[in-house]
């Protein structure tokens, strides 16, 4: 089934066979593509797309000498598969398995290390001037997707890529179905004819004599983006230096074969407008992209998932809530920066679009749009995952939080997130946060405290941050009612018991009360849910210093700078001398690999909290 595809360990492999050949090669990379994510789970819509692509670019391009750079990372599975890495989708995103995105220690194919998006052009063009001062007449080539293209990032890159003589290749890979009737004959042909040596070298040399009769060249340059601009929406990318080629065909081999085989020839930058259907290959990712997108493991006979679970996700809780909050709320407007599904969107923006902004991958004008919104009398809501927020610090700092605006954030994916790796982990947001004025910081414990917690940020005056888990949280009953809660208090949920040796006090940030009750009731400690990271309780902090013998912190974050550092901050300004121990994430990125077996190698399980205790009271001792 799949006899071609089995003789490919390497692009050297790849680049032996013939062109008719290349189309067979395409189907069973396909096959292979929805059997093996299927058993595994992981992007999959992305990565169908571009199976044409990623054959002619390591048919044509000599890689790894001439880098790839692709955006985001995920759509690289055809790539993984063809550069050696096929047997080891089998292990995709499990622990000790390949990675979900591109990374430099795991293939010298993988040029750069992605997983945020609208990066690929400016590495691309790094590595493109780091070749020109070698003297190496090596090739660059940044893969970008129109969904990536929407950051500032993208055209801070091809800004700068304008003012600069070196061999780029920008692919611009457009998955938008509205401008497929722009694909056909006509633009593959002249794609060909643009990316040819012949009119390459009238337009230098054209350039060249039209240079010392400014007027003429002026006319001239504007009568060849007339001519252009007719045919294709090139002028933008022409204005930054480009010289644009396209929209043709991604799944047309032959004319990517030749567009990309003569793109090679040129000097300069180059642009290459390809236009590709997400999906492509499985009626059901076809029919739903988005759905297909990011998928947990399913069958490849009809697409439908094998996941059983029927638990309420915080994301949901969020949505429910948006929802709710907006009925009672006219001044209430939401904002994703691309992530509708993912944040749990979808239902408020059908309900209310007039009061839905997605900003496209565009996190800092998310947030500073948010900020001009709020000056001007609207409340409203930033839905973003906490990887993408560290995208937009400065504007949270200083439109935002200076000005001391009416801005909640719901900070989605808090902590590790399991088979997405570090690039999309949480880790860093309450340390990245606390430091902040003008800021209160909440971390639920279940789904209706995270309910009660996004109430009381949005009636707060001022900015506010809920920072919630990916998944579903202990399956708590959910009030419907939109109740607040006393800003900076936390509770005592369970109390150590008079005849306890050594009391402990364990103070439970966010998702980590679950674990902290069951070492408590091993170790016969209090266990405090704090709730609040900013402000915190120090009546509570004080009456539990005052009672118990060793103080024990526990938060899914970075110990460094998070909420554990709080505490220890606050009992320093209080005098409070007593033992304590910090439990957090360590000082390390930690690998894609199963969320609660993640969490025991960094001793966040009810047994590693146990022995740290423990530890910690006989190091006393």
């Amino acid at each position: 089934m799949f006899n071609l595809l089995d003789s490919i360990q390497s692009p050297v492999d790849l680049r032996k066979l013939n062109r008719d050949e290349l189309a067979v090669l395409a189907s069973q990379l396909r096959t292979f593509l929805i059997e093996s994510v299927a058993k595994t789970g992981g992007h999959l819509a992305s990565n169908l797309g571009v199976v044409e692509l990623t054959i002619a670019l390591h048919y044509v391009f000599n890689t790894p000498d001439d880098r790839l750079v692709w955006d985001v990372g995920h759509q690289t599975y055809p790539h993984k598969i063809l550069t050696g890495r096929r047997e080891a989708m089998a292990n995709l995103r499990k622990p000790s398995g390949i990675a979900g995105f591109p990374r430099r220690c795991e293939s010298p194919f993988d040029t750069f290390g992605t997983g945020h998006s609208s990066t690929s052009i400016s590495a691309a063009l790094g590595m493109a001037i780091a070749a020109k001062q070698a003297g190496l007449e090596r090739r660059s080539v940044a893969i970008i997707g129109d969904g990536a293209m929407t950051a500032g990032m993208a055209f801070e890159a091809l800004n700068n890529a304008g003012d600069m003589d070196a061999n780029l290749l920008v692919i611009l890979n457009d998955n938008d179905m509205s401008i497929s009737n722009n694909v056909g004959a006509l633009n593959n042909y002249l794609a060909r004819l643009l990316s040819g040596r012949f009119y390459d070298t009238v337009r230098r040399s054209g350039k060249k004599v039209l240079g010392v009769m400014p007027n003429v060249k002026e006319f001239a340059k504007r009568a060849e983006e007339h001519a252009k601009g007719m045919v294709t929406p090139g002028t933008l990318f022409e204005e930054f230096g480009f010289n644009y080629i396209g929209p043709i065909d991604g799944h047309d081999l032959p004319v990517l074969l030749d567009t990309l085989a003569n793109i090679r020839e040129l000097k300069g930058m180059q642009f290459l407008h390809i236009v590709t259907q997400k999906g492509k290959g499985f009626e059901p990712a076809e029919v739903d992209p988005n759905k297909y997108h990011g998928v947990s493991k399913f069958d490849p006979c009809n697409g439908v998932s094998k996941s059983t679970s029927q638990a309420k996700t915080y994301t949901q809780v969020f949505g429910d809530w948006l929802v709710d909050m907006a009925d009672a709320d006219s001044q209430l407007v939401a904002i994703t920066p691309a992530m509708c599904d993912g944040s749990g969107l979808n239902t408020f923006a059908k309900k209310y679009p007039k009061r839905y902004f997605d900003v496209g991958i565009a996190e800092q004008h998310a947030l500073t749009f948010a900020a001009g919104l709020a000056c001007d009398g609207l409340k409203p809501v930033v839905a973003i995952y906490s990887t993408f927020l560290q995208r937009a610090y400065d504007q949270l700092i200083h439109d935002i939080a200076i000005q001391n605006l009416n801005v909640l954030f719901a900070i989605d994916r808090a902590g590790l997130v399991g088979a997405d790796g570090p690039t999309h982990a949480g880790t860093f947001d309450l340390s990245f946060l606390r430091c902040i004025p003008n800021i209160i910081i909440m971390a639920p414990s279940n789904e209706n405290e995270c309910r009660q917690m996004l109430t009381t940020g949005y009636q707060y005056n001022g900015v506010a941050a809920v920072r919630y888990p990916r998944g579903s949280g202990p399956n708590m009953p959910i009030d419907a009612t939109l109740r607040t809660l006393p800003i900076g208090k936390g509770e005592i949920v369970c109390q150590s018991s008079i005849q306890a040796d050594k009391k402990v006090a364990i103070l439970s940030f966010g998702s980590m009360l679950g674990v902290s009750l069951k070492a408590a009731e091993a170790l016969d400690a209090t266990v405090a849910n704090m709730r609040f990271v900013k402000p915190l309780d120090n009546v509570l902090i004080q009456q539990l210093a005052n009672s118990h013998d060793l103080i024990v912190t526990i938060e899914e974050n970075a110990l460094m700078g998070g909420a554990g550092a709080a505490v220890l901050e606050a009992m320093q300004a209080l005098n409070l001398t007593n033992p304590t121990l910090c439990l957090g994430l360590p000082d390390v990125f930690i690998e894609h690999g199963v969320h609660d077996a993640m969490l025991a190698e960094c001793g966040l399980d009810t047994a590693g909290i146990i022995n740290a205790i423990q530890l910690k009271l006989n190091i006393k001792n």
